[in-house]
């Protein structure tokens, strides 16, 4: 669960401007130009973030320290698992067409791509984390930094990395973890399960129907999902992987799966504010995408309210957890090679903002420390004059 990081910090500082006072005066610009700079070792080359208000928002980048060329606020990066609340908004729009059942079990749609084995996994639990797959390519070798430079225009479908996964060749054949619906773990496969679901329903490919279906209706001129194009547009955040030579090595251009999409933080702020507002889903599959799972007798498999401050739980896309005054974020984080991002927002949208940073080396899944800067610089408000 290392991708939610994000959430654990920013829970002694988000909302704490909930009640007024420290938030009263507005965004404190000069704090967040400051916010953005790269300190010594956050093993970062780039940053930029977002923030926004209902009255005013901010945004700024610092530029390429192993390049030494300048970050333009709206520069285009690649957002990693942010691409998993675009899955979800489509498969729940399917939902609302009676196209998709999400009581029903995936094998219904998906007939030969989970083994036998497997007990029946329902739609809904594919979204919100309860399915119990396994890891994605789940008891291969850990890939090193060479093999990631190496490899990083290699393009896999949906149906290969299940396939992989799954039946992989050389090695056992994973099981589930846990019975579908008993426990919520984070799961980047179901999101590969539901990947090729939306193609097989549809008859489209993911990009066809992200476009259709969300970037074109809000207007996300800079959002692309590229598919097998490895070019990422100008103006461009650059990322870089450091390889066990000590070379460091732009990995801006990169293949990866169906679903990897890039964008720019005011597209992805737009985006966001737009679905937690309800702008793209009827009432009824808006509930889904907010509903924590409950397991066969009605009890939440991840309750915020009674866990400790800054446990993270799962809707059918976006996560939340307790602050430690009681009340919630809601946000998602994403990492691509090179690359790490997320979006939060207050569920009242009071408050929303997005990050990205282009790594030097491999992140391991880790959130910068660009989120907990920015974070606290969001709710210092403006100094009185």
């Amino acid at each position: 669960m290392k991708r939610v990081a994000l959430v654990v910090m920013l829970v002694a500082v988000v909302l704490n401007f909930a009640s007024g006072p420290a938030f009263a005066g507005g965004l404190n610009t000069d704090a967040l130009d400051r916010a953005v700079r790269i300190p010594p070792g956050d093993n970062a080359a780039g940053e930029l973030a977002l923030v926004g208000t209902p009255e005013q928002t901010w945004s700024g980048s610092v530029g390429d320290l192993h390049s030494g060329r300048p970050v333009s606020p709206n520069a285009h990066y690649r957002i990693g698992s942010v691409s998993k609340l675009f899955e979800a908004v489509i498969v729940l729009q399917l939902a609302a067409e009676g196209r998709v059942c999400l009581d029903a079990p995936v094998q219904l749609y998906l007939p030969e791509a989970l083994p036998l084995t497997f007990a029946p996994i329902t739609v809904r639990q594919l979204l919100n984390h309860t399915s119990g797959l396994p890891g994605e390519d789940e008891g291969a070798p850990a890939p090193t930094a060479d093999y990631f430079v190496e490899h990083r225009y290699d393009y896999q479908t949906f149906a290969q990395i299940v396939d992989s996964t799954l039946r992989p060749h050389g090695r056992a054949w994973p099981g589930p973890h846990f019975a579908p619906g008993t426990k919520q773990e984070y799961s980047s496969f179901a999101y590969r399960v539901a990947g090729l679901l939306i193609e097989r329903v549809t008859g489209h490919s993911f990009a066809d129907e992200v476009h259709r279906r969300i970037t074109d209706p809000l207007g996300l001129t800079e959002t692309s999902v590229p598919d097998r194009d490895p070019a990422l547009p100008a103006p461009a955040l650059i990322g870089y992987v450091t390889t066990t030579d000590g070379k460091v090595v732009d990995i801006a251009d990169q293949s990866g799966l169906p679903s990897s999409m890039i964008s720019t933080s005011a597209d992805i702020d737009r985006f966001f504010v737009a679905m937690m507002r309800g702008d793209l889903l009827p009432a009824a599959q808006q509930r889904e995408l907010f509903a924590i799972p409950r397991d066969a007798s009605g009890a939440l498999l991840c309750d915020v309210k009674t866990a400790p401050p800054g446990t993270q739980c799962f809707g059918s896309g976006p996560m939340t957890t307790r602050l430690g005054d009681g009340n919630v974020l809601w946000g998602k984080t994403g990492h691509d090679l090179g690359y790490a991002s997320g979006v939060f927002a207050t569920p009242d949208l009071r408050l929303h903002g997005v990050y990205a940073v282009g790594r030097i080396t491999l992140d391991n899944g880790d959130a910068p420390a660009l989120a907990l800067r920015i974070a606290q610089a969001a709710t210092q408000g403006t100094p009185p004059h």
